[in-house]
């Protein structure tokens, strides 16, 4: 029972409780306070907001929760190994086609055998556990989690927690925290949602590149920019397109997955601003109609620019690009082989690989090869990667070449001619470097089949196919970055320019890519359940059969048609075979520099 003295002081505390403590309670005090520092964090400029810029406030409600100690990892009765990770917190989650992508504002560091993804029963109002996928590495200082698919019934809203001793399966949460579980942001799909956001600090007119699924634009084409606008904010915007105290500001182009807009004032004076700032995307209406509501966004502000190129001695002359998944066995040879032809620094978007890519990229760093890995976990996504490449690039490279490890550049010669040497690749660019016409420069194609063999080879693939169609299918490129069309605009093969540029293209007896593309059968299968274009129909379905992206009479199944070992073989070509094997192979052992162990 309270005391006398007890009951006196509350009444006491209550006659002296300020009288705007009545009026704003705590939380309406917070929103308050966050509303007068993020006006003064993005306009703190003197001048008035850019032209073309807007600001509208919305309320919203909270994303922050108040978890159980031990669905937070901070501990908890008969914690073991919950000091191995910081308070996690949850910035987004993503349903991804076979997984749920958790993104976590710490850097986790594999392997995660003591981390748990929470699962909210919608029903039993309780709490199950189970072991997370994987854990990757994400604009540096965060991290991806990936988690089963929630099961039926069960919230998306998944939550991470280091795990205990003994306690795995289902364990009862409070009425109270089970509520806020509702208030955590889910974005419904992978293919409606705003998911990258890069300043290009350096363009003529400074913006931020926004990289959105959902917008439904016409691939290789330029939309009407003036139809578009991006959103800036303190909070994440949800499925519900909620952000707390939003900046608008108008687009200056659009096309196919990326939409470049302005930046609010205080941005555009210290850029340092923009980090981790919330943006998303929405399309206005015509005349008769309201527009369409901001896509969910997970995506926050990078910077993503090197001030520096090679040692503080100016850019790269030569740099490379490409996306992948479990390329891990290919990636040797690859980097070895172009690396000798004189490209000096390579940008490596991992698409969700779960081999040894990370290994291998670390063993090849050792070497002083120059390679930055960087996660890339959306599907469908090679154009807007290749977009996101190139505006890292510009500050970095004059030149970047995009193509795939599975394409080799090649100088053919003939006998009296002189063979080609080291920096060849870099030679021939290095021509064109200060060219008042040229800004990119296009090499055709060769592609090879199985050349007979049934197993990968053991040499690599450069030794190992020797066998190709005869006819040129398509080319890959080689562009200036900084004269990239402001869209971004690309085929994969292929950007558009500057106006006033124009590509070259170089004749088959200057230089090919041999385009390794149908490989021995348990090497090929895999491209059936792996296609990273953004526009490529997936050989599983049922259309675009005559496409140049099929294996010709493949069909939709991965079975391995009759005589594959033989197909696609019209020309016998050792060309580059006996290149490597000159160049590159031991002269006492006879051995290739990729079979030998790099540790």
């Amino acid at each position: 029972m309270e005391s006398p003295q007890g009951r006196k002081r509350k009444q006491q505390a209550r006659i002296h409780k300020p009288a705007y403590a009545k009026l704003f309670p705590v939380r309406s005090l917070t929103i308050c306070l966050s509303f007068f520092v993020f006006v003064l964090f993005i306009s703190s400029d003197r001048l008035p907001v850019h032209k073309g810029v807007s600001f509208r406030p919305v309320l919203r409600t909270s994303t922050l929760s108040i978890l159980p100690a031990f669905l937070t990892g901070n501990g908890g009765a008969g914690a073991t190994s919950t000091s191995l990770y910081p308070p996690l917190v949850v910035e987004g989650r993503v349903l991804m086609p076979d997984h749920l992508m958790l993104i976590v504002s710490t850097k986790l560091t594999p392997p995660v055998d003591n981390l748990d993804c929470v699962y909210y029963d919608l029903v039993l109002e309780q709490a199950v556990l189970r072991p997370v996928l994987s854990v990757d590495e994400y604009h540096q200082f965060k991290s991806i989690v990936r988690c089963h698919l929630p099961p039926l019934n069960f919230s998306a809203s998944v939550n991470l927690r280091g795990r205990q001793r003994g306690r795995l399966g289902s364990v009862v949460v409070e009425r109270r925290d089970w509520l806020l579980r509702h208030n955590q942001s889910v974005v419904p799909s992978w293919d409606r949602v705003v998911y990258e956001a890069v300043l290009d600090w350096n363009a003529p007119i400074r913006n931020v590149a926004v990289f959105a699924k959902g917008l439904n634009l016409k691939p290789h084409r330029e939309a009407d920019a003036r139809k578009f606008r991006c959103h800036f904010s303190l909070t994440d915007f949800d499925e519900h397109h909620r952000g707390l105290f939003v900046f608008t500001t108008r687009a200056i182009s659009a096309a196919q997955e990326t939409v470049r807009c302005l930046l609010p004032r205080g941005i555009l004076n210290n850029p340092e601003k923009a980090k981790d700032i919330h943006v998303t995307v929405s399309r206005r209406g015509d005349d008769n109609g309201a527009g369409d509501a901001p896509l969910p966004s997970i995506a926050k502000v990078q910077n993503t620019i090197s001030r520096q190129g090679k040692s503080g001695r100016g850019k790269y002359e030569l740099c490379a690009c490409t996306m992948l998944w479990n390329q891990a066995a290919f990636l040797r040879e690859w980097i070895a082989y172009h690396s000798w032809l004189g490209i000096e620094r390579w940008f490596i978007y991992d698409n969700n690989s779960d081999d040894e890519l990370e290994e291998v990229i670390d063993e090849l760093n050792l070497l002083d090869y120059n390679i930055t890995r960087h996660a890339w976990p959306w599907v469908k996504t090679q154009e807007a990667g290749f977009s996101h490449c190139a505006l890292r690039a510009k500050h970095e490279c004059k030149w970047l070449g995009l193509f795939d490890v599975d394409e080799f550049f090649y100088f053919p010669h003939d006998r009296g001619q002189d063979i080609p040497g080291p920096n060849s690749l870099r030679a021939l660019v290095m021509n064109y470097t200060d060219s008042p016409t040229y800004a990119e420069i296009r090499t055709a194609c060769h592609s090879y089949g199985p050349s007979g063999l049934t197993s990968p080879p053991s040499q690599g693939v450069t030794v190992g196919y020797t066998c190709r169609l005869e006819a040129p299918e398509r080319h890959k490129s080689i562009v200036r970055p900084e004269l990239l069309h402001t869209t971004l605009l690309n085929a994969v093969h292929h950007f558009r320019l500057q106006d006033g540029y124009r590509y070259l293209d170089l004749p088959e007896s200057k230089a090919v890519v041999n385009h390794y593309k149908y490989q021995a059968w348990d090497t090929f299968k895999a491209k059936f359940f792996r296609r990273v274009s953004t526009y490529v129909t997936n050989w599983q379905e049922d259309q675009n059969k005559g496409s140049k992206d099929r294996a010709p009479g493949l069909g939709t199944e991965a079975i391995e048609p009759p005589n594959w070992r033989l197909r696609f073989c019209e020309v016998w070509d050792t060309g580059l075979k006996d290149f490597v094997m000159a160049n590159f192979a031991d002269s006492a052992s006879g051995f290739l520099p990729w079979e030998r162990s790099l540790v």
